[in-house]
């Protein structure tokens, strides 16, 4: 007689590093916005890391969340405030956390594997959770197949030749990869894995509710908005150095530093030395339902991103989606992943990566005269709200699970 009790659902297991660690946490939320927008359909159970003041277990938007500890308490610090490779940077002591941290997790996705007969598995990012998904694919009796998303920096960084073949590996285990732009499918076909294999799944956005123009809200006229992780290839220092040259045609220009991360004494520095003070505010994380504001209130939005010395780079820029979408103009600079985003439309410039003089130009060009974004919106809005992501992975796991044998 079936189990009537029993929820119907395909189970999905998601397993992550960075992830909310409580409700409009502020740092980043991409992968339970993912998550959350697929319980519909999966009953999804997220393995992610333990935080200081963070619930070990909680059903948060209808994913259930398990946190595991990797640390005692108080040494819970490879994750956040800037992500594992910043981290890692800061304090190479932090190496130490790497072994316990990937042990927690088999060990605790392996209990949820065996306790929840999950049907399919989640990896965000090849290292460390796609090691994780490939060795509990090893190691289970079901061969649990799984998915694995790159965001950028477990691709672009991470080159030495151990990296290489741990990410081959998971690759060559894996039921399907996703990457969230063209540029990174290249660089994983430069490490063996055929483009064949490898589709581009971007990361959403809420266009629809949260990241929208509000028509009555005022726009500065002088305010330079900057946003994200204060790590190499985000560029800041480049923005930074650039405001003199601003300043010089704008003298009430002022750049608004939104984020935190191991850069930030560095630019701090830079400040003092530019004696730009009045002008530079660094405002530390904000939450996203805070972040809105901040787009709607801008004269321009600035995504200076560079490629860092260790090879890193941006594997999207979703900021720059979040600011056209509050109908912001945006100065960004031209990399690859920046192309994936602008495909079919223009920003409001594209500039140099690296280039403080071709910065300062654009960044002035705007101030003085800007431009509409309304059809750039429209564009992207197409590509990637979070409606039209969300049941583009929901297509594509469910296509893995019917593999295995059971429909959605």
């Amino acid at each position: 007689m079936p189990d009537l009790d029993r929820d119907p659902r395909p189970v999905l297991m998601v397993l992550a590093s960075t992830y909310p660690r409580w409700a409009d946490d502020r740092e980043p939320g991409f992968v339970h916005e993912l998550a959350k927008r697929m319980v519909g359909t999966f009953r999804v159970i997220a393995i992610v890391p333990s935080a200081p003041g963070a619930a070990g277990r909680e059903v948060l938007d209808g994913v259930e969340v398990v946190r595991f500890r990797y640390a005692p308490r108080r040494w819970e610090t490879l994750v956040n405030d800037g992500g594992i490779l910043a981290n890692l940077k800061r304090s190479g002591m932090k190496y130490l956390l790497l072994p316990g941290f990937a042990i927690s997790q088999l060990v605790t996705a392996g209990r949820c594997l065996r306790r929840e007969q999950v049907d399919i598995v989640h990896a965000h990012w090849l290292l460390p959770a796609g090691a994780v998904a490939a060795l509990l694919r090893m190691s289970s009796g079901a061969r649990t197949p799984y998915l694995v998303t790159s965001h950028g920096a477990d691709l672009f960084a991470l080159r030495s030749g151990i990296f290489q073949r741990l990410k081959r590996w998971v690759a060559k285990g894996a039921a399907g990869i996703t990457v969230v732009s063209t540029a990174m499918r290249r660089e994983l076909a430069a490490i063996g894995v055929p483009p064949s294999r490898v589709s581009v799944q971007p990361m959403g956005v809420d266009l629809s509710e949260r990241f929208t123009p509000i028509a009555n809200v005022p726009r500065s006229p002088v305010e330079i908005l900057f946003v994200g992780r204060i790590v190499a290839k985000k560029g800041l220092i480049h923005l930074i150095d650039a405001m003199p040259a601003i300043l010089a045609e704008h003298p009430s220009a002022f750049l608004t530093v939104v984020g935190f991360g191991p850069e930030e004494a560095a630019c701090r520095g830079r400040v003092r030395e530019l004696s730009i003070d009045d002008h530079v505010r660094f405002v530390g994380g904000v939450s996203q339902t805070a972040l809105p504001e901040l787009y709607r209130r801008a004269a321009v939005f600035v995504a200076p991103f560079v490629q860092a010395s260790d090879g890193d780079q941006e594997g999207l820029g979703l900021v720059v989606v979040e600011a056209v979408g509050c109908g912001c103009p945006v100065v960004v600079s031209d990399l690859p992943a920046v192309r994936d985003v602008f495909a079919n439309e223009s920003p409001a410039a594209l500039v140099k990566s690296g280039s403080p003089l071709e910065l300062a130009r654009a960044v002035s060009a705007v101030l003085s005269s800007p431009p509409g974004t309304e059809s750039l919106r429209k564009s992207l809005l197409h590509r990637f709200d979070w409606s039209v992501v969300a049941n583009g992975y929901v297509d594509l796991l469910g296509q893995l699970v019917g593999a295995r044998g059971r429909s959605l």
